[in-house]
C-alpha cells in the first residue's frame, strides 16, 4: 500500500501509539494524605465555571483542624473538574477554591470519622477586572511568543514532540513566521529524525517498496522518502497553506464538558480548524497540505507504487480518519502524559 502523509506525520502517530500504550501506567490516583491510625473520611467535589462547564486545573486547598494536629494539603482539579481528598481523620475543615482571573470560592463543614463527604459544586465567576484588561499590540506579540515557547517544550511522556497542540483555548493566534518555526523545529527535532529512521528500518525489513532495493542505498531512499512526506505534510499543512487562508494548524484541547460533547469536538477539529481571526472554519489548510504532500510523493516513490489521483483522494479521506483518531487520543489520554504543563484555566 502507498504510504500517506497526514499533518503531524509520523512523528504524531508514534506520540499517540506510544501514549496509548502506556497511559494505564500513568494515572495518577486522587491525592491522598497519610494518616495512619485514624479514620478514613474523604471529602471529594467538582468545581465549574459559571456557564456550567466543568472547571480543570482548579487550585483547591484544603485546611482541617482536629486538635492541635491541623492538616493541609492542595491539588487541582481534574479533567471532569472534580477533587477528592481521601484517608483523612474527621474534624472541622474549610476548602478554598481558587484561580487566575476568577473570584476565590471557599466552603466549611465537618468530616466525621469514615464519612465520605460530598461537597456542594464550587461555582467559579470570573472576577470583573478580568474583563476589562486591555493589552497593546507590542505585548500581544510577546504573549503569543511566549505561549509558543511553551508548546515547543511540550513532549509525550518527556520525549515525543507535540508541538501542535495549544492547552490554553485562548492562545493568541500565529503569525506567519512563528507557523514557519512551528514546522521548521518539528521538522528538524532529534526524536524525528529518530523515528523516521526506525520507520525506514522496518520497510527495509518487510521489503517494502521493492524498487528500493536493499543495502545501505535502499535504506536511505526509504529514509529519505519518509522524511520528505513528513517534511511536506509539516510544511505545507502547518505553514505554507495556514499563511496562505490565515488559519491556525493547531489542535485546541477543550478537556470541559461531557465525554460526548469532547469526543465529537475531537473527531470534527479533524475538518474544522480556528482562524486567525478567532472563528471555526473548514480546515483548508490541512486538507490541501495531505492532498499536495501526497502528490507530490509520486515524484520519489518507485513507479510501482506510485498512484494517480483517485488513490490520492482516496488516502487524504484515510488520513482525515487518521487525523480524527489521534485527535480523540490528544483530548483523552496525551494531557496526563505531557509533564511540566502550565495550569491552563480551561473556560
Amino acid at each position: 500500500p502507498r504510504k500517506r502523509t497526514v499533518r503531524g506525520g509520523l512523528l504524531a502517530l508514534g506520540a499517540c501509539i506510544a501514549a496509548a500504550a502506556c497511559a494505564h501506567a500513568q494515572q495518577a490516583p486522587p491525592q491522598a494524605i497519610a494518616s495512619p491510625n485514624r479514620g478514613t473520611g474523604s471529602i471529594h467535589g467538582t468545581v465549574e465555571s459559571a456557564d456550567g462547564t466543568v472547571y480543570q486545573g482548579a487550585q483547591v486547598a484544603l485546611e482541617l483542624t482536629l486538635g492541635d494536629d491541623p492538616v493541609s494539603a492542595t491539588q487541582q482539579t481534574d479533567s471532569s473538574g472534580a477533587f477528592n481528598f481521601q484517608n483523612l481523620p474527621g474534624g472541622r475543615f474549610r476548602i478554598t477554591v481558587s484561580s487566575d482571573g476568577f473570584v476565590t470560592q471557599s466552603i466549611s463543614g465537618e468530616l466525621l470519622a469514615g464519612e465520605a463527604f460530598d461537597a456542594p459544586t464550587v461555582v467559579l465567576p470570573m472576577a470583573a477586572a478580568a474583563s476589562f484588561v486591555r493589552v497593546s499590540a507590542g505585548s500581544q506579540a510577546e504573549i503569543a511568543e511566549e505561549q509558543l515557547n511553551f508548546e515547543e517544550q511540550q513532549r509525550v511522556l518527556g520525549v515525543f514532540p507535540n508541538y501542535y497542540v495549544s492547552y490554553d483555548r485562548n492562545a493568541l493566534p500565529l503569525s506567519t513566521r512563528q507557523k514557519y518555526q512551528l514546522a521548521w523545529r518539528t521538522s528538524i527535532d532529534p526524536v524525528t529524525l529518530l523515528m523516521t529512521g526506525t520507520v525506514a528500518g522496518f520497510e527495509q525489513a518487510g521489503n517494502t517498496f521493492k524498487g528500493y532495493g536493499q543495502g545501505a542505498q535502499g535504506y536511505f531512499k526509504r529514509f529519505g522518502a519518509n522524511y520528505t512526506d513528513g517534511f511536506t505534510g509539516t510544511m505545507l499543512g502547518g505553514a505554507v497553506f495556514p499563511s496562505l487562508f490565515h488559519q491556525d494548524p493547531r489542535y485546541f484541547y477543550k478537556g470541559t464538558g461531557s465525554v460526548t460533547s469532547r469526543a465529537l469536538y475531537a473527531i470534527a477539529a479533524a475538518v474544522i480548524c480556528k482562524g486567525d481571526n478567532g472563528h471555526w472554519q473548514f480546515d483548508y489548510s490541512g486538507i490541501l497540505g495531505g492532498l499536495a504532500s501526497g502528490g507530490i510523493s509520486n515524484l520519489y516513490y518507485p513507479a510501482s507504487n506510485r498512484t494517480g489521483l483517485e488513490v490520492t483522494l482516496e488516502n487524504s479521506l484515510i488520513g482525515t480518519a487518521e487525523s480524527a483518531a489521534q485527535n480523540l487520543i490528544q483530548e483523552f489520554v496525551i494531557r496526563r502524559l505531557t509533564p511540566h504543563l502550565p495550569s491552563y484555566a480551561s473556560h
